[in-house]
């Protein structure tokens, strides 16, 4: 019989709820026209399709815009020919020969009885640079003693 008593007065709550706000109807917009643009969207342009190139891609593309410009073609041309922007062009280019940009000369992995003989050879003049160091040491040394008037 509780449960009676208490589901009255929540029913009246509801009803004066209900009652209290005003009826709001929105309403409704047209949708906005869209604007005519004079060029077709972008997005379907090939230069704006993102596309990943394997490496023999990537290097049939720089060697085709290499033979492009030796025969007489302007950059800007030869690597728009290929399809690609400048910015990818020079990314390519950078990534192809890192050694070359740098200005230093890699002379390549040394024969495996070539690393140990340079091996030795660097621990060779590590040890005659440590001697002639500690020589060095050693004469400044006395000569800040005689100055101080230690010895």
């Amino acid at each position: 019989m509780a449960d009676e008593s208490n589901a009255g007065p929540v029913a009246a709550a509801v009803v004066t709820d209900t009652e209290m706000k005003p009826s709001s109807t929105k309403k409704r917009r047209s949708p906005r026209p869209q604007k005519a643009s004079a060029e077709p969207a972008q997005a379907n342009t090939p230069a704006a399709k993102r596309r990943g190139y394997t490496e023999q891609e990537k290097s049939e593309k720089l060697k085709q815009i290499e033979t492009q410009v030796s025969e007489g073609s302007t950059l800007k041309d030869a690597i728009k020919s290929a399809g690609i922007s400048e910015q990818t062009y020079y990314h390519w280019k950078s990534a192809a020969k890192p050694g070359e940009q740098k200005g230093t000369k890699d002379p390549g992995p040394l024969p495996a009885g070539d690393d140990l003989a340079g091996l030795v050879e660097l621990e060779e003049e590590n040890q005659r640079l440590r001697k002639l160091l500690a020589e060095k040491l050693r004469a400044e040394n006395a000569e800040l003693r005689k100055r101080l008037g230690l010895d």
